[in-house]
């Protein structure tokens, strides 16, 4: 049995989580912080989540082990088979990585957990953001879903990244990046509907009050 290794307040966790049940696989959850220990680091190289375990070993890299279970498992595709169609979805997908996820990322500290960031940062994260969604808009079909009319990987990492980057773009600089983005908008509504996004969710909340206890004690 696959063993995804991580926790269920990570973002990049919880997209492979959502894919290995919406593929209707089965799997166990292994909580895991990561870290520097050497533990950790000989199931994580770079002391990481999420981790997910197979038959020969560790595979690390989200987007890595994405493309392993549309590869290597069965259940409903979340790429397509036509090649061109293959890469306009895995382009999306590393499009709302490099230019909304990273970017807000560097923010989550003082957004999230009143940990304050340089205005330098700030002030990158907040041009970058724009330019993001920008692109976003011009490169996402949402008819209805991110790259066309069936669930992708390109949604995942929407999902999963997108809420959270409008979060720190209205908290820090008082912008509301999806409000020229209904259709955007009207796929954060209809995936929250999916019973399988709604147990991840429930899993977060179930598990953040842990996760800021520990995010407390570390500062």
């Amino acid at each position: 049995m696959l063993k995804l290794y991580g926790f269920s307040v990570s973002n990049y966790y919880n997209m492979v989580k959502l894919a290995l049940l919406e593929k209707g696989l089965p799997f166990e959850e292994v909580p895991f912080y990561a870290g520097t220990s050497p533990e950790a680091l000989a199931i994580s190289p770079r002391g990481k989540v999420p981790v997910l375990r197979t038959e020969e070993g560790f595979i690390n890299e989200t987007a890595v082990i994405l493309e392993y279970i549309e590869q290597s498992q069965k259940g409903p595709p979340l790429l397509p088979s036509d090649p061109f169609e293959r890469a306009q979805v895995l382009a999306l997908a590393k499009e709302i990585e490099l230019y909304i996820e990273l970017p807000a990322r560097a923010c989550y500290a003082e957004a999230f957990f009143g940990m304050p960031v340089p205005d330098a940062i700030k002030d990158k994260t907040r041009a970058e953001l724009l330019l993001g969604f920008a692109a976003l808009g011009r490169h996402g079909k949402f008819a209805p879903y991110v790259a066309g009319d069936s669930l992708s990987i390109a949604d995942l990492y929407f999902l999963y990244s997108v809420p959270l980057a409008a979060a720190v773009a209205q908290k820090l600089f008082g912008l509301d990046l999806l409000a020229e983005m209904p259709k955007a908008k009207a796929l954060l509504d209809q995936l929250e509907q999916n019973p399988h996004v709604q147990r991840v969710a429930a899993d977060k909340e179930a598990a953040m009050p842990a996760f800021l206890a520990m995010v407390a004690s570390k500062k």
